[in-house]
């Protein structure tokens, strides 16, 4: 087996030579920092090497490159921003509009029912005249029978026991009134309100 002679203390460098090298291979570093890395990567040129080598010539050009990268970033960043806000907006005024649609109705009544209680509404429709209607029951549950009669003539369009809601409309078969009894043959009070839009002349109490 082979074995490497140990270099004795005068083969080795010393002290000086150490700093020395290190020395030059730091001013070798900042001389090309700043004759090659500076002009080329960022067109900092400040002792005009740059230019001769035209070094500063592809720095500039990468520098204008980075900023209009840039530029094009922050313009897509705001056009997003835009949309995303103007989306937004759209939404919430169609969404108001919708929920304004479905929710206003043209005549509104609220009455309680006790237990064996009745009440009795009407719509004054002319034939072929169509009105929609929603009606909600808390608290209980009604019969109700969905009618119209007028000039001898009479009709049922729908009936319901032990109803908790309904909802949808009536096309009057003929002049007259057209509209609802209820009864309560439940054991608790109920609270029934009836929401009407459409064609028709009055909403009334026909009790």
């Amino acid at each position: 087996m082979f074995n490497a002679e140990k270099p004795s203390l005068e083969e080795l460098p010393s002290s000086a030579q150490l700093i020395r090298s290190t020395a030059i291979a730091a001013a070798s570093a900042v001389a090309i920092l700043v004759t090659v890395v500076l002009p080329a990567e960022y067109n900092i040129d400040p002792t005009g090497i740059g230019g001769v080598l035209r070094l500063a010539e592809m720095g500039e050009i990468k520098t204008q490159l980075a900023a209009e990268a840039e530029a094009d970033r922050l313009l897509e960043l705001e056009a997003e921003e835009q949309s995303s806000l103007m989306n937004d907006i759209l939404g919430l005024f169609v969404g108001a509009a919708h929920a304004q649609e479905a929710e206003v109705w043209r005549d509104e009544t609220t009455f309680t029912l006790a237990p064996g209680d009745s009440a009795e509404w009407k719509l004054v429709m002319d034939v072929g005249q169509t009105a929609e209607y929603r009606m909600l029951v808390d608290g209980g549950r009604v019969n109700f029978d969905l009618h119209g009669h007028g000039g001898g003539k009479s009709v049922t369009y729908e009936k319901g026991r032990g109803s908790t809601g309904d909802e949808g409309e009536i096309v009057a078969a003929f002049d007259g009134e057209h509209g609802w009894f209820w009864r309560n043959r439940d054991s608790e009070t109920a609270t029934v309100t009836v929401q009407v839009r459409g064609e028709y002349a009055e909403f009334k109490d026909a009790s």
